[in-house]
């Protein structure tokens, strides 16, 4: 029930974007996840105004549309990924690349626990649940690693698109058991269904499931050197676009990074 969900919410996007890409050059189209993504852009809107733009959102909870329909000229740019997820968009679609227009914030990745409160609490042989992007693997380890739950081997690349999970750790004291068989978007449903003793779920997940990643996670992602800044990606042939420079001028403006503190309260950080 859940994959015919998806997949009439991909066809219902698909619909609304065909024939769409305007060559109105006073309006500009971006493809967008809900949170924090829309909301920032919801901001970003008055903003756009002023400058002579008007802004069109297309929503969309799937994380394997936005990019191909921008290379298709969909839609002028979509904000929904990190780059190590672009990076490997791009890898595997060596003939419809795109590009980084304007790094805009960090969704720090948080671990939670049905019934555990501490670190200290987790039990050997606990079931850990990642999500079955691989983009996000390394990450996941990475945060288990700081949590002193594991240490992975010296020469890991953790934003490796091949990542290999089995491969890349060196020791597991506690014997932890990883699954990665739930898609991104349906993690936060796997956590309220308790369905294993451990999740690492991306911030704007939780923050659509109505948590608070600050204070129902029981260990949070550090913001400091982390490579996984959410971006808004373009073709490159758009990165001189007037309405693209000035979509990157806003995003990156001080006042949607003061919003962005100011709303999400260190669950949602600026770049």
């Amino acid at each position: 029930m859940k994959k015919l969900f998806t997949l009439l919410t991909l066809i219902i996007t698909i619909i609304t974007l065909t024939g769409c890409s305007s060559n109105d050059d006073t309006k500009i189209e971006v493809i967008a996840t809900q949170l924090p993504h829309a909301e920032i852009l919801e901001f970003a809107r008055p903003l756009l105004e002023e400058k002579g733009y008007t802004l069109k959102i297309t929503t969309t909870s799937d994380y394997y549309f936005p990019n191909p329909a921008i290379a298709a000229k969909d839609a002028d740019a979509n904000y929904f990924q990190h780059i190590p997820f672009l990076d490997l968009y791009n890898e595997n679609n060596p003939d419809f690349q795109l590009v980084v227009a304007a790094r805009v914030h960090i969704e720090p990745i948080g671990l939670y626990a049905n019934a555990y409160d501490s670190l200290a609490e987790i039990p050997n042989g606990a079931e850990v649940l990642l999500s079955n992007s691989i983009s996000d693997h390394g990450r996941a380890l990475k945060l288990l690693e700081s949590a002193g739950l594991i240490t992975l081997k010296d020469d890991v690349d953790i934003t490796a698109s091949d990542f290999d999970i089995s491969e890349a750790i060196e020791t597991n004291p506690k014997n932890l058991e990883f699954r990665t068989d739930v898609a991104p978007d349906f993690m936060i449903s796997a956590y309220q269904s308790e369905e294993a003793d451990l999740y690492i779920i991306n911030s704007n997940y939780v923050l659509e499931g109505g948590l608070d990643p600050l204070t129902d996670s029981i260990y949070i992602e550090e913001a400091e050197n982390n490579p996984y800044v959410n971006v808004v990606a373009v073709r490159e042939d758009r990165l001189e676009d007037p309405k693209i420079i000035a979509l990157v001028e806003v995003l990156e403006s001080e006042a949607v990074k003061a919003f962005i503190l100011e709303t999400y309260g260190g669950a949602v950080i600026p770049s």
